[in-house]
Parts: structure tokens; C-alpha cells; sequence
């Protein structure tokens, strides 16, 4: 295998590699994380459209977002929104349980069966399901809350109450923090 590399061309075996080609390769731009913060309340349409932050949203077209019916907190469900690297993490984290775990059986049957993909539409909104909406009371508003790898879509009045548990709890919270 010949490898040359000059000013009019790059040949790899016995293929020629133009240099605009080389060029695309060297000027392509890493992607830049997202961080998803802050807390935004937007309506909900009638087909169950919520609009995204722009700067949630990721930067390349048909990139699939995992809904998730999330029952985790003492306030309610939610839906926890995955980006796609996330919904690994979680999986590779559910596939790292031991075998006998009954747990892990139990997580992926229910996260398995309990979520969806979704794409944003040129509009930049995600179309939430009717069954997860509803298990989530999300009907004409819904509350998107930033978890810095990803997000929760929550009914309001409920997000108001997930707020005030946090708050009492904020303190201990961030003492694991130094």
C-alpha cells in the first residue's frame, strides 16, 4: 500500500483522495456538547407538539431523542428525554447489572417497552405520545427541565412541587459537592 501525500492529491493504495476532500476532513468542526439548562414552560398544540430550546436541539437533522416515562419521582411521573449517547449510558448501565438481578430484567422490559425515539420536526418540536402524556398530565403546557445531560418534560403544577422538594433537599444536595 503506496501512501503520498502532496499539494494536488492523496493516494491511499490505489485510490486518489482530491484535495478539497482532504480539506472537509480537516476543517470538519467537532461537535460541540450540549448542556441542557434552565427551565422553560411552553404550550403544547393539540397534535401534542412541545417546542424545543434552540440550543437543546441537536445540530445535526434526524438525530433520534429517547422518551422515556420516567416514575422515579414522589411527585409524579415525567418523561426524561435522552439524547442518543445518554440512552447508551443507560443501557450499557442496565446491561452491567448481574444476570440474577431481578431488577435488571424488570428495567429493561420496562424502559424497554415504556419509551420511544423521537426526531424534531423542521419546526423544532417533538410530537409526545398520547398514552405517556396523559400518564405524565401533560396537556396544554408542559414544563421542560434542563438535567444537564438531558431533560424532563413535566406538567407544571407537578414541576412546582418537584421545585420545592428539591429546594429542602438543595443543601444536602450540594454538600457532595466539595
Amino acid at each position: 500500500m503506496v501512501g503520498w501525500c502532496g499539494l494536488n492529491r492523496v493516494v491511499v493504495g490505489e485510490m486518489p483522495i482530491s484535495p478539497k476532500a482532504v480539506n472537509k476532513v480537516n476543517d470538519a468542526k467537532p461537535t460541540e456538547p450540549i448542556y441542557y439548562n434552565s427551565c422553560y414552560r411552553h404550550g403544547v398544540d393539540e397534535k401534542r407538539r412541545v417546542q424545543i430550546p434552540a440550543k437543546w436541539r441537536p445540530e445535526k437533522e434526524g438525530v433520534e431523542l429517547t422518551i422515556i416515562l420516567w416514575p422515579k419521582h414522589q411527585s409524579g411521573t415525567c418523561l426524561r428525554v435522552l439524547p442518543p449517547a445518554e440512552m447508551a449510558k443507560l443501557k450499557a448501565e442496565i446491561d452491567a447489572m448481574p444476570r440474577g438481578d431481578a431488577s435488571k430484567g424488570v428495567l429493561k422490559r420496562f424502559i424497554g417497552s415504556g419509551s420511544v425515539q423521537v426526531t424534531l420536526d423542521k419546526g423544532g418540536r417533538i410530537c409526545l405520545p398520547d398514552e405517556m402524556a396523559r400518564a405524565a398530565a401533560i396537556k396544554d403546557e408542559a414544563m421542560l427541565v434542563g438535567l444537564l445531560d438531558s431533560f424532563e418534560i413535566w406538567n407544571p403544577d407537578r414541576h412546582e412541587n418537584v421545585k420545592a422538594a428539591d429546594a429542602a433537599f438543595a443543601t444536602e444536595a450540594f454538600k457532595l459537592m466539595d
